[in-house]
């Protein structure tokens, strides 16, 4: 049998939808990610303009080594030649001195003409690539020639000095040795026959033998082939500009800034405390988000949105009711308590209202408690009307239990005050108003309070109690262990990350357990990203008495004085509340 009351739970973080997720993220920073594009699109045209009148032209040479025999294959040119060093010195200045005197260039001109010039080495090859940039293809092609030329002409002179330095060290050694020779032959053939001349002989012979190698050597030298190299491809004018294009370059500077804006908008991603999806609200509270109000109905307007022209919020309440109803840890006790983390309590009030006429709409006995002493509003926003169920909130003794009017007593919430809200089509619930007391920790904690939530234990009967935001007073979490379920309704964008951990660590340490989320969008006035500092907010200091309903006879909430600045009256709601512990698994 396929169990369907399941508890709701934070959906898994998958791997991929964790990606994903965060990629629809980046895409909400479409400022950065605009100027991103546009910064690129601008390089762009940059690029595009700027190489518009650039030509390159490109001349091939292949080097040579000397030699006597270029047929012989044991010969390796690139054992003679060290390519590196030749690609040097065709960049130096004394061959952009021999090109700029070819050209006619000025002295003051050769840092220009060196600046055009880029010499390469295709991989694996003796070859050396002259590549030259002017703003015409004519210069172009006529520098690149001047170039080659100039640095095979540096070269032939290279070899040719060299040469000549060895071909003259041969010659020195050659020169006293042959002169010895000639004086040697003199003195034998002046020298009579014997032992003496034969000792003549033979070091003529060994002076002739050095005479002669030295002379092999010159002679070889002499007869090397001295060719620096050839061109193999001279340079031509260039028929098209050197540039990639208006269109290319746009087209890449668009490819490069998208990339520029996704990096930053990456990098905001990380340092933004703000949750920017629901999966980053479900994973700070460790609670699905059970749904999001519609951007153009999430304030502002009546709190019942039943019977408007626009019913995508009332379906949108209806499929949070219908979720909650289907979680077992709602379905066990349906007691409700609905609060914002900070701030304005305006969204959650609308919540709350909302999810009461929904429960209601299934045929449910619904009780809506305003636990906001604060800030009490509801009575004078809902279509009300005297009366109610006769055991709904009807405490021993009759109204006013604890106090009657005109008498200050220790608590004077609640006091048996009932309201009928009519939620239209959606049917009827009850209604205890809040009011403003001296001490909110003690009307909350009261005997009175907790049998007024546990009606919900009634059959058929539901729950919701409308608590101050939680992280601005204690209110909430002084009755988080009678309710359990918790539903928090915030702005993803006006409340950060650590906030919703703490409401989820306080809760749980109280004793409570958070059902789910309700997201929303800013309130009318408020700004982006703020923390939940909504405008015309009520000051909870205030002593405006909650208007009574129109057409009813229900009691005016006990008035009380207003402290001074600088005095302190015990218990006028100012205090901390202060909680009693609760152990692991008491509820």
């Amino acid at each position: 049998m396929i169990e369907t009351n399941r508890p709701a739970a934070a959906p898994a973080e998958d791997e991929p939808d964790l990606l994903r997720d965060q990629f629809r993220q980046l895409l909400r920073y479409r400022r950065l990610l605009g100027a991103g594009v546009g910064i690129g699109l601008l390089g762009g045209v940059y690029l595009g303009i700027s190489t518009a009148d650039t030509y390159v032209a490109t001349a091939d040479i292949v080097l040579r080594a000397p030699t006597d025999d270029p047929f012989n294959p044991s010969l390796a040119p690139d054992k003679a030649i060290n390519i590196g060093s030749e690609r040097q010195v065709a960049l130096s200045s004394s061959t952009a001195d021999e090109a700029a005197k070819k050209l006619g260039v000025p002295d003051s001109g050769v840092p220009a003409l060196r600046s055009g010039l880029q010499v390469t080495n295709p991989p694996q090859t003796m070859v050396l690539r002259f590549t030259y940039t002017a703003s015409t293809p004519r210069e172009a092609a006529k520098r690149a020639n001047a170039m080659t030329a100039a640095y095979l002409l540096k070269r032939q002179e290279s070899l040719d000095v060299t040469r000549d330095k060895m071909v003259k060290g041969y010659q020195d050694q050659r020169d006293p040795v042959a002169k010895q020779l000639d004086e040697l032959v003199k003195q034998i053939n002046a020298m009579p026959s014997g032992p003496g001349r034969d000792a003549a002989y033979s070091s003529k012979t060994d002076l002739q033998s050095k005479v002669n190698t030295l002379n092999s050597n010159i002679a070889k030298l002499q007869a090397l082939d001295m060719a620096p190299g050839r061109v193999t491809s001279p340079a031509t004018p260039p028929g098209d500009s050197d540039g990639p294009g208006l269109p290319m370059s746009l087209a890449l500077g668009a490819a490069v800034g998208l990339a520029l804006g996704l990096l930053a908008a990456w990098v905001r991603l990380v340092f933004d405390p703000a949750p920017r999806s629901e999966g980053d609200v479900a994973r700070a509270l460790r609670a699905p988000v059970l749904g999001s109000l519609p951007r153009d109905k999430s304030g502002g307007g009546p709190l019942l949105a039943a019977g408007e022209e626009d019913p995508r919020l009332a379906e949108e309440f209806r499929s949070v009711a219908f979720r909650l109803a289907y979680d077992s840890r709602f379905a066990d006790r349906r007691r409700l308590l609905v609060v914002a983390p900070r701030g304005s309590s305006e969204t959650a009030a609308a919540v709350a209202v909302n999810l009461a006429a929904s429960f209601a709409e299934t045929g449910k006995d619904v009780l809506l408690i305003e636990a906001d002493l604060r800030t009490p509003v509801l009575a004078s926003q809902l279509p009300t009307d005297a009366g109610g169920r006769p055991r709904w909130s009807q405490m021993p003794g009759g109204p006013g239990t604890g106090g009657r009017p005109g008498q200050q007593g220790d608590s004077d919430w609640p006091d048996g005050r009932q309201l009928v809200v009519d939620a239209g089509e959606s049917g009827a619930f009850d209604l205890i108003p809040g009011e403003r007391v001296r001490n909110v920790a003690r009307a909350l904690t009261s005997p009175r309070a907790t049998r007024l939530i546990s009606e919900a234990d009634s059959p058929n009967s539901t729950v919701v109690v409308l608590a101050p935001p939680v992280l601005s007073y204690a209110d909430a979490l002084a009755l988080v262990d009678r309710v359990d379920g918790v539903l928090v309704v915030c702005d993803p964008r006006a409340v950060h990350r650590s906030d919703l951990s703490r409401i989820r660590e306080l809760i749980s340490g109280a004793g409570g357990t958070v059902l789910g989320a309700v997201l929303h969008a800013p309130l009318p006035g408020d700004k982006r990203g703020g923390r939940g500092k909504g405008k015309g907010k009520a000051d909870p200091a205030a002593p405006a008495a909650t208007p009574a309903p129109v057409g009813t006879s229900a009691p005016q909430p006990i008035p009380y004085e207003v402290a001074e600045a600088e005095q302190h009256i015990p218990g006028d709601g100012t205090d901390t509340v202060a909680l009693r512990t609760v152990r692991t698994g008491r509820r």
